[in-house]
C-alpha cells in the first residue's frame, strides 16, 4: 500500500471461534495479514471476553483521583528505535486536525461531530497539565527532541467529496448485522484511499506536512475500511469488524511514504455489534456503553481517537518510534483499560479535561512500569 507498513497489535476473530483463539487476538504476537507485523491499530476486541487485563470498572461518585496503575497488555518497556517523534520543542505544538468524511448519503450527525470536536478542544486547552491521558508523553522523546504534551486544534475540514469506487469489495453477509442497529456496509476503503483523499484536503487548503501536524479523518457510517484493496474474505486482508476473517481493527495511524503526511483512519465506530466484537467500553464482559455526553457513537470513538493520536505522536512513522519487542505501542499497552472510573451506570468516566467527562483508555507511562511493573495510567500524576 502507498503508506508505511502499518503494524498491528492483532486481528481480531469472531466469537464463533474458541477462547483460546479470542485470546490470540489480543496476545503480542498475533497474526497479521500476511504474516506482517503491524502496528499502529486499534484493535477490535471481543465484547464477552476481551483482552486478558486487570483493569477495574469502579464507580466512585466523584472525579477519578487516583494515581494507581493498571497492569499492560502487552510485552513492556516501550523501547525507542531512533527516529523522530511529534510535538517537540524542535517541531512545535501537534497541531490536530479532524477531518470529517460526509459524502451525499453517508451524512453525519452533527452531535457526533461536536463532541468529538469538543474533546479535541478541551484536549488542546488543557495543555501542559498532568491531569489527562496525554500528560504521559511528556516522558518521551525522539531524534528531534524531548515531547511536551503541547497541542493546538486546527479548524475541522468537513470533506463533502464523492466517495471514490470501492477499493476493498463488501462481503455480502456484511451488508447487514455489523453495527447496533442491525445496519452494515455499503461502501469499502482501502488505506490507498484514506491516505489519497487526506493528502488531497491537505494540498487544497495548503497544510502543512510535518511532525508538528497529524490529520484525522473520521470516516461515515457504512463504509468499511482495509488496509489492501480487493477481497476482504480472507486474513490476508486487515479491515474493520465484519463476519470475515480479515476482522481486526477499530482505527489506526501512520505515515504516508510519499508525501510525508501523519495520519489517522477513524472509521465510524462499531460496538454492540452482532458479530460478537466491539471498538466500545463493553469490552471485557462490561456489557454496557457508557456514554458521559449523552451520544453513544462520539463516546466510543473519543477512546480510539486518543489512542491514535498518542500513538502517532510518540512512533509516527510506526516504525522507528517507540513500541515494545512485540510491536506494541504505548495506546496498545492499554488498549480497553480504563481503571477507576466515576459516574453512574451508562455515563461513567475517567477523564475530566477542560472540566468536561470523557470515557478514554488509559496510556502507557515507561517510567510507572519501572517502578511497579503496571504501567497504565490515567494521568501521569
Amino acid at each position: 500500500m502507498t503508506g508505511a507498513a502499518v503494524s498491528a497489535a492483532g486481528a481480531a476473530t469472531t466469537d464463533s471461534t474458541s477462547t483460546s483463539h479470542a485470546t490470540v487476538a489480543c496476545s503480542a504476537q498475533a497474526s497479521a495479514p500476511g504474516n506482517a507485523r503491524l502496528r499502529g491499530v486499534t484493535r477490535a476486541v471481543s465484547s464477552s471476553t476481551g483482552c486478558a487485563t486487570s483493569a477495574t470498572s469502579t464507580s466512585t461518585s466523584g472525579p477519578p483521583t487516583s494515581t494507581t496503575s493498571d497492569a499492560a497488555v502487552g510485552t513492556p518497556p516501550l523501547i525507542f528505535h531512533g527516529g523522530p517523534v511529534m510535538g517537540t520543542k524542535q517541531t512545535g505544538p501537534l497541531f490536530v486536525t479532524p477531518i470529517f468524511w460526509t459524502p451525499a448519503g453517508h451524512t453525519m450527525d452533527p452531535a457526533y461531530t461536536s463532541i468529538i470536536r469538543k474533546y479535541l478542544a478541551d484536549v488542546a486547552a488543557d495543555s501542559g497539565s498532568h491531569t489527562n491521558v496525554y500528560s504521559t508523553l511528556n516522558e518521551y522523546f525522539g531524534s528531534n527532541g524531548v515531547m511536551r504534551y503541547k497541542m493546538k486544534l486546527t479548524k475541522a475540514v468537513t470533506d463533502t467529496a464523492p466517495l471514490p469506487a470501492d477499493g476493498c469489495e463488501v462481503a455480502a453477509n456484511d451488508t447487514s448485522n455489523i453495527y447496533a442497529d442491525l445496519s452494515g456496509y455499503d461502501a469499502c476503503l482501502d488505506d490507498s484511499q484514506v491516505i489519497a483523499e487526506t493528502n488531497r484536503i491537505v494540498a487544497a487548503k495548503d497544510m502543512p506536512v510535518d511532525y508538528g501536524h497529524i490529520y484525522v479523518m473520521f470516516l461515515p457510517k457504512h463504509v468499511e475500511s482495509c488496509f489492501f484493496a480487493g477481497s476482504t474474505l480472507t486474513a490476508d486482508n486487515a479491515c474493520t469488524i465484519n463476519h470475515q476473517p480479515s476482522a481486526a481493527y477499530c482505527a489506526y495511524h501512520n505515515q504516508d511514504t510519499g508525501q510525508g503526511t501523519v495520519y489517522a483512519n477513524m472509521p465510524f465506530p462499531v460496538y454492540l455489534s452482532p458479530v460478537g466484537y466491539t471498538c466500545g467500553s463493553n469490552a471485557r464482559g462490561h456489557g454496557i456503553i457508557e456514554s458521559p455526553n449523552g451520544n453513544p457513537d462520539a463516546d466510543t470513538e473519543i477512546s480510539p481517537t486518543s489512542h491514535e493520536i498518542m500513538e502517532a505522536a510518540t512512533d509516527p512513522d510506526t516504525v522507528t518510534g517507540w513500541y515494545d519487542r512485540t510491536g506494541y505501542e504505548n495506546g496498545d499497552e492499554c488498549a480497553y483499560v480504563y481503571g477507576t472510573m466515576s459516574g453512574t451506570a451508562g455515563s461513567r468516566y475517567n477523564q475530566v479535561i477542560n472540566g468536561h467527562r470523557y470515557l478514554t483508555q488509559e496510556e502507557f507511562s515507561n517510567r510507572d512500569f519501572a517502578l511497579t511493573g503496571r504501567g497504565c495510567l490515567q494521568y501521569e500524576g
